[in-house]
């Protein structure tokens, strides 16, 4: 990770360390970079958090002024950028979204021509930029200055890519939709009522300020209880840029990646489309599920966590699916990159063609008991590297034995220390995870707000 650009972009709280400037530099590199030889053209999309507006006139107007034509997309999801990019040969595509994050933080993800996230030596030229005092790029000057195009059309033709790969009619599915009050917004409703779907929406005004708030993917509770009192088959919920997507089956019960890459991967393997039988997972899956694949006969490999990670591993090694606990699926034949409204369908198909419902689909899966809680910290670094720190873990780890395991790592994204536990009660995962907590706070690294 650079200076300012983490495992998922330039992320940070909107005019405070993610500023308007910063943006304009961004826009400027981009567009003196992409356009040394041609004329630039870069995609442009955003989520709907109040401040997505002014970075995207920031950036444009870095782009602008170095010579490249900005087009924009608006209120779309992140996939949707990384699939206009390389179906429609842009120098590169830049999101404007802060995911799962509050309303007040935002960032600037980059996509490369290729519908995949910038290489890092990219990125480290734009943050050698952004910290040079003088402005050494040049000026366009007259009819080489960049001009800004509307280009909705580009997000019409990702949702009638989307419709495309349906293989069947969901006509009398009653379906659920938790939006986030994000980018979904733009495209999910219009997708799944095209297929014939009955779809019943939550979370799907967006203000400017409720993305993410109390909804969508990290808040799965609503959609729960939305689904089991509707009497609905399935429900969907996604993040604020819908890179992600969870599930609540027939039942009530929470559907989250490890579920999905088991429901997708048994079934792609009968129908013989599991590329080397082997499923992408980063070390954040869950030991319910590697247990589950080793039943199943399917193979799996462990990258460290970010969808960037597990497609590199998938391009690398050629496989088909691979994905993140917390929702990022990747399909290679049809995605770049996650995709969460595209595993929804993906989910549709497993149901309509197994002729199964969700709850069924997946029993044969057992899930270890896990908490995950994130710690904040002065120095991310400093207190994963700390001796105390790191002598609790060993403790907790001999302790556990097979029969669990402990995973403390640094957030790519936030100023904080992930710390999980897996072990055969909730009981003991409590009592492991609240133990090292403690030691991070004895030791002062813990911010206490």
């Amino acid at each position: 990770m650079g200076k300012y650009f983490g495992t998922d972009g330039f992320r940070g709280e909107a005019n405070v360390n993610l500023t308007v400037t910063h943006a304009y530099k961004v826009g400027r590199f981009l567009g003196h970079y992409y356009g040394k030889d041609h004329k630039a053209r870069i995609v442009i999309g955003k989520d709907t958090r109040r401040s997505s507006y002014m970075f995207e006139y920031s950036l444009v107007a870095g782009l602008t002024a170095s010579g490249a034509d900005a087009y924009l997309l608006h209120v779309t999801p992140t996939p949707s950028v990384s699939y206009v990019v390389r179906s429609e040969g842009f120098d590169c595509g830049i999101m404007i979204s802060a995911s799962h994050n509050p309303y007040y933080d935002n960032g600037i993800k980059i996509i490369n021509g290729n519908g995949h996230k910038l290489e890092a030596e990219i990125e480290n030229l734009i943050e050698e930029y952004i910290d040079c005092e003088e402005d050494n790029l040049p000026l366009a000057k007259r009819e080489d200055i960049g001009r800004t195009v509307d280009y909705s059309m580009g997000r019409n033709r990702y949702i009638g890519y989307l419709i495309s790969l349906a293989t069947r009619s969901f006509k009398d599915k009653r379906v659920g939709l938790d939006l986030a009050n994000g980018a979904a917004s733009s495209v999910a409703k219009g997708v799944f009522d095209a297929l014939g779907a009955k779809t019943y929406v939550i979370n799907g005004e967006p203000n400017g300020v409720n993305i993410n708030d109390n909804c969508g993917s990290t808040h799965m509770e609503h959609l729960q209880k939305f689904v089991v009192e509707n009497n609905l088959d399935v429900g969907f919920a996604y993040d604020g840029d819908a890179d992600r997507c969870l599930a609540v089956d027939n039942k009530g019960n929470i559907i989250d990646g490890d579920h999905i890459l088991y429901v997708c991967g048994v079934y792609m393997k009968e129908k013989n489309d599991l590329a080397n039988n082997t499923i992408v997972t980063t070390i954040m899956s869950n030991m319910g599920l590697y247990q589950a694949l080793e039943r199943k006969g399917i193979k799996y490999e462990k990258t460290t966590v970010g969808d960037k990670y597990v497609y590199e591993n998938m391009m690398a090694n050629g496989h088909s699916i691979g994905g993140e606990q917390s929702g990022h699926i990747i399909f290679s034949k049809h995605a770049t990159t996650g995709d969460g409204i595209l595993t929804s369908l993906k989910l549709m198909e497993v149901m309509l063609e197994s002729k199964a419902k969700l709850s069924e689909l997946h029993k044969d899966l057992i899930i270890f008991p896990q908490l995950l809680k994130n710690v904040k910290v002065k120095d991310k670094k400093a207190a994963r590297n700390d001796a105390a720190v790191i002598e609790a873990i060993a403790k907790v780890e001999k302790e556990l034995g097979t029969d669990g395991r402990v995973l403390v790592r640094e957030s790519g994204t936030e100023p904080v220390i992930r710390v999980m536990v897996e072990a055969k009660t909730e009981e003991l995962c409590k009592a492991k995870v609240d133990y090292i907590v403690q030691i991070l706070k004895n030791e002062g690294h813990v911010i206490i707000d």
